[in-house]
């Protein structure tokens, strides 16, 4: 049988932007037949090695945005040539998934690492020298430290949810592992011996794309959000001229135009009551609820387990072992209902998330994008609830007001608010007055769902083999 035979026909749309046979091969395995909007952006200046600074809302493709020009870039047998910084575990796991996954047909590999693993299980696959690295800052220079990670052939350095890295506290780590690929960067320059199982890391590239071959590793930030404040703290680590590249509609609603959006008033007493209504109205096919704390996620699956749902919590308690497996079960649909706490909101990437149920509301706005963003990923549909209490009506305004939409509000057909009770005290909450109620809004009765034979089995009772 003739190769054209084995393989599915190349994705010419790619290949006009002057990707590689063997990359084309992985976009057509894993059925990419276009670039979206911010892949068409990003992949010319990448290959022609410009820095880049992306922003692009969440599923839309900006893993692949980096990926194949990296994938296109790297060199056949020479080692750690690319490291990706990602903020979370989960996310670290993905990217090197989606890399691989693109990457298959070529000889480049990769590698995720990231704290929670016992860094004897990385030793072993860091002896095979992959070219690209996938990791979290503090196991990245846990790695350094121990002499298990060199810079020395770095051409490309990317962070990815860029936002949220420089956000979360991860900004001195940065800043130490940058210094580094550039001292790096530095010292090989001067030198004229290399590590005999690499090449030196001055000759230039075999590319015919136009990369350019320069001791300055190429840098590209990306992420949904990037406000002022980080894309200057951001250009201090690139060099000019920087390609700011904003997707269509990115900076106006971060949010894909595909997930509809509503929220629900609740009562604090009436919170759980108004969570079970909408499972069982909505009966979702993969539904990820969000928590702010992982005290609360743990509650709250508890109690979905005792009325009978199953779920499954995911949350920074939980070994990394647990929550490898618990995210490998969700993705077979071995469960539908996820509790998870933000630190699920960049690192989950599974095609049928129908739901996306804000518990708790976050406290930052751009957290709710990136959860929203977890549903209707690649231009699927999908539905984000936000279960909003009388006195959070400011947070849900501060949302609003960033993706440059009016959420309106729905109801559940046949829920009926209770009573406060007699001896009702929110948790840590003073004494205080009720609160004024939220202001009125385009108000959404929530129709029942049209039920296919599977899913009229109960939430408690479904369980499917995906495929």
């Amino acid at each position: 049988m003739s190769d054209k035979a084995e393989h599915a026909p190349l994705p010419e749309a790619f290949a006009a932007l002057g990707i590689r046979p063997s990359v084309l091969r992985g976009l057509a395995q894993a059925k990419f037949t276009k670039p979206t909007d911010i892949q068409a952006m990003m992949i010319p200046p990448a290959l022609a090695g410009r820095d880049i600074l992306g922003q692009a809302r969440t599923g839309t493709g900006k893993t692949a945005g980096f990926a194949i020009p990296i994938l296109q870039g790297c060199q056949r047998d020479l080692e750690f040539q690319a490291i990706i910084l990602v903020p979370t575990r989960e996310l670290a796991v993905q990217v090197e998934e989606e890399i691989r996954r693109l990457g298959q047909f070529t000889p480049i590999r990769s590698l995720a690492v990231y704290g929670g693993q016992k860094i004897a299980a990385q030793i072993r696959p860091l002896s095979h020298r992959p070219p690209i690295i996938v990791g979290t800052p503090g196991r990245v220079m846990d790695l350094l430290e121990r002499r298990l990670l060199h810079f020395r052939n770095i051409r490309f350095v990317v962070l990815d949810e860029v936002d949220r890295m420089l956000d979360i506290g991860f900004r001195d780590d940065i800043r130490r592992i940058l210094a580094q690929v550039r001292d790096a960067r530095g010292r090989n320059r001067g030198s004229d011996t290399q590590p005999a199982s690499v090449a030196p890391v001055d000759a230039p590239p075999a590319t015919d794309n136009g990369q350019r071959a320069t001791d300055a590793p190429q840098t590209m930030f990306v992420s949904a959000t990037i406000s002022s404040e980080i894309e200057k703290l951001a250009r201090t680590f690139m060099r000019e001229p920087v390609e700011k590249l904003v997707a269509p509609g990115a900076d106006e609603k971060p949010t894909v135009a595909e997930v509809e959006q509503f929220y629900l008033s609740a009562q604090p007493w009436d919170k759980y009551r108004v969570l079970r209504s909408l499972l069982e109205q909505e009966n979702p096919e993969l539904a990820i609820v969000f928590c702010r704390t992982k005290h609360g996620a743990h509650k709250l699956a508890r109690r979905l387990h005792a009325d009978g749902i199953i779920c499954r919590e995911i949350h920074g308690d939980l070994m990394q072992s647990k929550r490898q497996r618990v995210m490998d079960s969700f993705r077979k649909g071995s469960f539908d209902v996820l509790v998870a706490t933000d630190l699920a909101s960049r690192g989950i990437d599974v095609a049928d998330i129908s739901h996306i149920i804000n518990y708790d509301v976050p406290e930052d706005p751009e957290v709710y994008v990136h959860r929203v963003g977890r549903t209707a990923r690649m231009g699927a549909a999908g539905k984000a609830f936000t279960l909003v209490l009388p006195d959070q009506g400011e947070e849900l305004t501060r949302i609003e007001h960033l993706i440059n939409m009016l959420i309106p509000q729905a109801t559940i057909e046949g829920f009926e608010p209770s009573p406060a009770p007699a001896d009702w005290r929110e948790e840590g909450a003073p004494d205080r007055p009720a609160p004024a109620p939220l202001p009125a809004a385009p108000v959404v009765t929530l129709p029942k769902r049209t039920m296919t034979l599977g899913s009229k089995l109960p939430l408690s009772r479904r369980h499917r083999r995906r495929r």
